[in-house]
């Protein structure tokens, strides 16, 4: 995975200031944690491929003309009288060119990554969210009261997974207008300010249903988490 080249020291210290800030108000646990890429997709450059060769089947089966044409190009001009051994050798030939050289192209990553699905991503994000969640912050405080807030930086979507006690009181869309603070930030290029609204929203939704109380310890680290 790619490592995020746009977070500075002053924009960790900014979101670990906002994460310590928000837990003076709440028993609630706050772990952020910033991503270059959520996932590598590797399988799309395959998908892509196989539709390129597809394509270019149905063109040869719409116009067989045009194919046989283009093959005299190829030859110099000369007409030749093709066998169904030798047609179907050409055909898987140039198939199985087509194959690789789609497969190749989409090797370059920025590509490879802007012809992914957005459901795709947004799954894989998703996924990737849980994951660090589960070895981050679920169950990892007494009163079950961890929450995740989760930065893909290449995709441009996050995520916010809560611990099972938030999640009995604390409806997912109400992460809304946590989502939509970061976004405006990430617009202006300010991924630490970003993060730092998020938990500031966060906090006051988590302080809302889980006020401090005197005998609740700091759990979970404050500081952003970079991947």
């Amino acid at each position: 995975m790619a490592k995020v080249e746009t977070i500075t020291p002053d924009e960790h210290c900014i979101v670990t200031a906002a994460v310590a800030e928000a837990e003076q108000h709440t028993n609630g646990e706050i772990v952020t944690v910033i991503a270059g890429q959520s996932d590598d997709y590797r399988e799309t450059p395959i998908y892509w491929a196989v539709a390129a060769m597809f394509l270019a089947l149905a063109c040869i089966a719409v116009f067989p003309e045009w194919f046989e044409q283009l093959l005299s190009t190829f030859t110099g001009g000369w007409e030749h009288v093709y066998t169904p051994g030798e047609y179907l050798t050409i055909i898987m030939l140039l198939l199985g060119i087509k194959f690789a050289a789609v497969r190749l192209i989409l090797g370059w990553k920025p590509l490879r990554l802007a012809l992914t699905p957005a459901a795709v991503k947004q799954m894989r994000v998703r996924a990737r969210a849980i994951n660090l969640f589960k070895v981050s912050a679920e169950k990892r405080t007494v009163g079950l009261t961890g929450v995740l807030i989760y930065l893909s930086m290449a995709e441009h979507r996050a995520e916010i997974v809560a611990d099972s006690a938030i999640a009995a009181k604390v409806s997912p869309d109400v992460w809304g207008e946590a989502m939509a603070d970061m976004i405006v930030e990430l617009k202006a290029g300010r991924a630490g300010e970003g993060m730092a609204a998020a938990v500031r929203d966060v906090g006051k939704v988590l302080a809302e249903h889980f006020p401090k109380t005197g005998d609740n310890p700091n759990e979970l680290p404050d500081r952003l988490i970079e991947l």
